[in-house]
């Protein structure tokens, strides 16, 4: 065996036993105990995850009482808005932010301000395109903008981490606190107002301009409402009794009309953030289909045809 071979087999040997250890064992193995010491932590329970479960809740309960209490409606549904800028604080605070708490929140806000849409769609029918076409805005825009940011960023990063780079507009969106909370209270608060106004200037439905029968041809008289206060509670939203409290909750225009004008130029701009948002995501998924193809040698070169 010659000098250098000898060497080699000298220094493979010392780092099988550097990696090994003095024992012979690998220090790195960890026992199956080592590992599963720790206890399970249960995400569902998180607190950012429990107050998202009460917003679900809330935003329930202000669809079940839309069609006749406003006033109900309104504040219930706030509320489940309002929570949305705590469970980020409870997250940072308990060390409890989760990818579950982050979807949870972004379904949670998608499927509120929807359904809220749906509801103003029926109550303004002239404008019920528009309405459709917000829906299908939000849902595209941050769904493609969500998916953009797993394919580029990987699955540790956030659909919040927009470099200024990428686009100086969503950045200023998305890392400024003050800036979002601002952009979607007002996106919000011009929706609930448009929402009481239905039940302001003009009945929400056609409907209740008519008088509503009661079996004999009698007419439901709103001082005529005689019924328990579990039935009050629990309502059913098309019921005779319904639809004249309904009439009867019609609540002055001036504070709604007032909060429109305030807030619709940044519901605008809350628009044109979700059709920049579904732009430069479709753009980065384009630049990574692009990439894709490169390393697969597409298109293929036709080869040149021999005369």
């Amino acid at each position: 065996m010659s000098a250098s071979q000898s060497l080699k087999k000298a220094a493979k040997a010392s780092n099988t036993h550097t990696l090994l250890g003095e024992d012979g064992n690998d220090p790195n193995h960890h026992e199956p105990d080592e590992l599963d010491s720790s206890p399970r932590e249960n995400i569902f329970l998180f607190w950012p995850n429990i107050i998202g479960y009460c917003r679900i809740v809330l935003a329930i309960a202000s669809l079940y009482y839309m069609p006749i209490h406003p006033r109900t409606c309104s504040v219930l549904y706030s509320v489940s808005c309002l929570l949305d800028a705590f469970d980020g604080f409870a997250a940072r605070a308990f060390e409890q932010s989760t990818r579950f708490g982050a979807v949870l929140d972004m379904v949670t806000d998608r499927c509120s301000t929807s359904c809220l849409l749906v509801f103003l769609a029926l109550a303004f029918p002239r404008w019920a395109v528009v309405f459709q076409g917000l829906i299908a805005l939000d849902f595209s825009s941050h769904y493609i903008h969500m998916y953009a940011t797993l394919v580029v960023g990987g699955v540790e990063s956030s659909h919040k981490n927009i470099d200024k780079s990428q686009s100086w507009l969503l950045n200023l969106y998305y890392t400024n606190k003050v800036v979002l909370f601002i952009v979607c209270f007002l996106n919000e608060l011009f929706f609930i107002a448009l929402y009481l106004l239905s039940f302001s200037s003009s009945p929400i439905s056609s409907e209740l301009l008519k008088d509503v029968g009661v079996t004999g041809g009698e007419t439901v008289q709103p001082d005529a409402i005689n019924i328990s206060l579990l039935r009050q509670l629990f309502l059913d939203p098309y019921s005779a009794t319904a639809l004249e409290i309904a009439r009867a909750n019609k609540i002055d225009s001036f504070w709604p009309e007032i909060f429109v004008w305030v807030s619709f130029p940044v519901m605008a701009i809350k628009q044109i953030l979700n059709v920049v948002q579904l732009c430069k995501a479709s753009r980065w998924l384009a630049d990574v289909d692009i990439k894709a193809r490169k390393e697969k040698g597409l298109p293929r070169k036709s080869k040149a045809k021999t005369p």
